[in-house]
């Protein structure tokens, strides 16, 4: 059995103030408690600390020679504690965040100046990737995931939520026409991700429902590809408004069908594992994520 934190502070309480009923006051215990503490490190230690008279207490050889490890030890504990009390009031360390390339690009990326600027003694180190990764093996402090959860293992932190458009650029629509209908859409070239397959669903109302499953002409795995596909004037897509918001706002990309469109939000959340507390650098990050991305 190994010794603990309370039976040295007990034995150093009790060598600095002279007796086991001042120790035992100092530390707001009984004074048969402070004794057992005594007797177990003793035991664990196999030797004899202190020497007990009914008079007073002395150190053994060997307690003088426990008695300074044990202060390093304690002083170590105490250092170590007020630094993660500064960590806390001034967030420090690397912090690895993973994102679908698009996020990172349009949501990120943006924000990374000013959480810099307000967190200087946070290491960032950003990661992109269009898969799902395992946050354990990929070393990852926080991933950013768009659309519904399915990894119950993981904690969860809402970020915001982001509507999802058909789009096209205006030069594609000037060689094609504008679709006036849902039904005139297979009569256009579509733009669709290789996977997974719930992301070809666009929020279209028809015959047959409020999501339309399309039949793209061209797919890819990215939804960075597709937007420069269709800022290409290549086909007709549907994203989420973080990754086109500026396209739309220079009339680079318009919205098509919008009457017909039903309004879908897809939720986004941080997903990071947690015993305890989160870290100090992880909260803030979160809350500033959400502090900017909330409203979009």
């Amino acid at each position: 059995m190994k010794t603990t934190l309370d039976e040295l502070q007990a034995f150093v309480r009790v060598v600095d103030s002279g007796s086991i009923s001042a120790a035992a006051e100092q530390m707001a215990q009984t004074a048969s408690g402070v004794s057992r503490a005594l007797s177990r490190l003793e035991e664990k230690l196999d030797v004899t600390l202190l020497r007990r008279t009914t008079r007073r207490l002395e150190l053994t050889e060997e307690g003088r020679a426990f008695l300074a490890q044990a202060r390093k030890i304690l002083a170590a504990v105490e250092d170590a504690e007020e630094q993660m009390k500064v960590r806390r009031q001034k967030p420090a360390g690397r912090l690895r965040v993973n994102a679908a390339a698009p996020f990172m690009l349009h949501a990120v990326v943006p924000l990374v100046a000013g959480f810099r600027a307000r967190y200087p003694q946070i290491q960032l180190e950003l990661h992109s990737s269009d898969q799902i990764i395992d946050l354990l093996e990929q070393r990852t402090d926080i991933a950013i995931r768009i659309g519904p959860l399915r990894d119950s293992t993981l904690h969860a932190r809402p970020l915001g939520s982001n509507a999802l458009r058909v789009l096209a650029s205006p030069a594609y629509l000037k060689a094609h026409g504008t679709p006036r209908t849902v039904d005139d859409l297979s009569q256009h070239s579509l733009l669709g991700f290789t996977q997974p397959e719930h992301l070809n669903q666009w929020p279209l109302r028809h015959a047959g429902g409020d999501s339309l499953a399309i039949a793209p002409a061209l797919t890819a795995s990215s939804g960075e590809t597709l937007r420069q596909l269709a800022l290409q004037g290549v086909g007709i897509v549907c994203l989420a408004d973080f990754m086109t918001a500026a396209d739309r706002a220079r009339g680079d990309l318009v919205q098509v069908l919008m009457r017909d469109t039903v309004e879908v939000r897809q939720p986004i959340h941080a997903v990071y594992y947690r015993n305890t507390a989160l870290a100090a650098r992880i909260t803030c990050f979160l809350d500033y994520l959400s502090e900017h991305l909330g409203s979009a």
